[in-house]
């Protein structure tokens, strides 16, 4: 009679562990422990997926903060003098007509570039808080032209409360003339948002710093604010956003 194995579980053996006892025509059997199941030692597909999604989640945490704010240091030191069709100069706080000395640290750089012949047009950009009776493009339109700046040679526009309702308005004013290239003037920690919603806006953005004065400065709290602001826009804003211009 040939050997017959019966596959039995043995007391004191872990759950998954087998005893195979071997009978022979005698009678007599003896028993051996089987060879534990293996597929049960292999790590489950979904398992492995969820693993490599959460590994790849974990990567995008780390780098997506650290490109952003690797960006907004480097775009901080931009100058570009390319020649463009119009100089955009970002709004600030204006104080009953007044530029602050942010708003002004951008205008002086603004007629800088203009001197310099970087494009024949200034565009002024903001509007003003409530009960405020001057909007930051006009405060910003005044001092340029009382900086010498010809009257047909300043455009102020008066919408954007934010740099994206700004950019949209330049866009709009840009459409509008024909123009499709800008260098954007802004503090330097700024820059790297700028640029990013302009692009998308379809501008052909070149972007400046204004170099001396208050808020150039690059504080790790003001590039932590463009860092967040950046990856909020890139991470929210951007799909949403349609080309003004084509691109």
């Amino acid at each position: 009679m040939p050997d017959v194995s019966v596959p039995v579980r043995a007391p004191g053996h872990a759950p998954d562990r087998l005893v195979v006892v071997r009978t022979s025509a005698t009678g007599d059997g003896s028993a051996e422990e089987a060879e534990p199941d293996r597929g049960r030692r292999r790590s489950h597909p979904v398992r492995r997926a969820v693993v490599a999604v959460l590994a790849a989640l974990g990567l995008i945490a780390v780098a997506g903060p650290a490109l952003a704010g690797g960006d907004v240091v480097l775009s901080a030191g931009s100058d570009d003098r390319t020649r463009t069709d119009a100089i955009v100069v970002l709004g600030a706080a204006q104080y009953w007509g007044d530029p602050g000395p942010v708003a002004s640290a951008r205008l002086d750089h603004a007629l800088q570039l203009y001197a310099d012949g970087v494009a024949p047009v200034v565009v002024t950009v903001g509007d003003g808080r409530p009960g405020d009776a001057v909007t930051e493009a006009a405060a910003g339109r005044q001092v340029l032209l009382q900086a010498g700046v010809p009257s047909s040679r300043v455009v102020a526009v008066q919408r954007g409360g934010d740099t994206y309702s700004s950019l949209r308005a330049v866009a709009d004013l840009m459409a509008d003339r024909g123009w499709s290239s800008a260098t954007l003037v802004s503090d330097p920690a700024h820059l790297a948002r700028v640029r990013r919603v302009a692009e998308s806006l379809g501008i052909d953005a070149h972007v400046s710093a204004a170099s001396t004065g208050p808020g150039t400065g690059l504080t790790a709290e003001y590039v932590a604010r463009e860092t967040l602001g950046l990856l909020r826009f890139e991470l929210l804003t951007q799909r949403s956003v349609d080309p003004v211009l084509p691109g």
